[in-house]
């Protein structure tokens, strides 16, 4: 990753593109690139696109997008980053995680910006490296890959592996990227050219807070909630709830009541259910270790409150995303 000359090749990258890949993590990794060059005045970037079969491959907001490059010569690229979207867990493919690890061992910039980093834990190129994902995908890719060190950052650089949460996060990561190539003016530039005045460093929230996405403004409610995500697996009762909070029993079930309509135990339930789901629809993890992964004693427990909150069992629910 050394800064461009005005006699040197472009450095050029390579997106592979996965079926329903999200626009917004596409064009904020792509478009700072052409920027630069535009700023610039230099080719100091050019960039290929490429699909695991060459074939043209739709955005999840269906506009479709042909390859640029043939798959085999990935070999003329400096960097590769895989943009990808929903459905990437169900992407079982062992050609492509060979391919991956092949790349890795070449030093190539390796990279993937939303869900791509489920393929690259598939491909097992991330073991015991710092990574990040979109925050909705966090709790299952750790749960799935424990020899992960999965962050909350926007993005992750290390050594010739970066991943993205994805979204705008990608921006912020790309003009990371040039500022180590090519200096912090131009990448000043480009992020004023974005109307993005502020360069989000990696370790930028992704979202928004507890408080302001629930619309909460009781301190002891918000703590109390912050509990419960934390205590997942290792699930507490109310009246231990309420003692790690610092109010009595009483307050929480009235605090719950006023601002949810349902009780803590219920309020707690469904986060718990959640979290099952999400399991079920992201991960190959065995019932019974999502059962144990959301705190409840059984799979029969587990299966009976979920039929109760979705309408159907969890195994109904692991076919129907296929």
């Amino acid at each position: 990753m050394t800064p461009s000359h005005d006699d040197a090749p472009p450095f050029t990258v390579g997106f592979l593109l996965f079926p329903h890949f999200a626009m917004l993590s596409f064009s904020s990794v792509i478009e700072p690139l052409r920027i630069a060059n535009r700023l610039s005045g230099q080719s100091l970037y050019r960039w290929e696109l490429l699909s695991l079969d060459n074939q043209v491959v739709e955005a999840s907001n269906g506009i479709p997008f042909t390859p640029t490059l043939d798959h085999d010569e990935w070999r003329r690229l400096d960097a590769i980053i895989l943009v990808a979207g929903t459905g990437t867990s169900l992407i079982a493919s062992d050609r492509l995680f060979k391919w991956l690890r092949e790349v890795t061992r070449s030093r190539r910039l390796l990279g993937s910006t939303s869900t791509g980093s489920i393929l690259l834990a598939k491909a097992g190129v991330l073991r015991h490296k710092r990574c990040t994902i979109h925050w909705e995908d966090q709790a299952s890719l750790q749960e799935e890959y424990p020899d992960l060190l999965v962050t909350n950052e926007l993005f992750e650089i290390e050594e010739n592996i970066l991943t993205c949460s994805g979204g705008t996060a990608g921006l912020d990561m790309m003009l990371s990227l040039i500022d180590r190539q090519q200096g912090s003016d131009l990448s000043k530039h480009i992020a004023d050219q974005c109307i993005h005045p502020d360069i989000r460093p990696a370790h930028d929230k992704q979202r928004m807070s507890l408080e302001e996405r629930l619309g909460i403004h009781n301190p002891a409610l918000a703590s109390a909630i912050h509990v419960m995500h934390s205590h997942i697996e290792d699930t507490i009762n109310c009246e231990q709830l309420a003692g790690l909070v610092g109010i009595s029993h009483r307050q929480l079930q009235r605090l719950f009541k006023e601002n949810f309509g349902m009780t803590p135990a219920a309020y707690y339930l469904d986060m718990r259910l959640e979290h099952g789901d999400n399991l079920l629809r992201k991960t190959s993890l065995d019932i019974i270790n999502i059962a144990t992964a959301t705190g409840f004693s059984s799979t029969s427990h587990f299966s009976k409150c979920y039929r109760k909150r979705y309408g159907l069992a969890p195994r109904e629910r692991r076919k129907a995303r296929h």
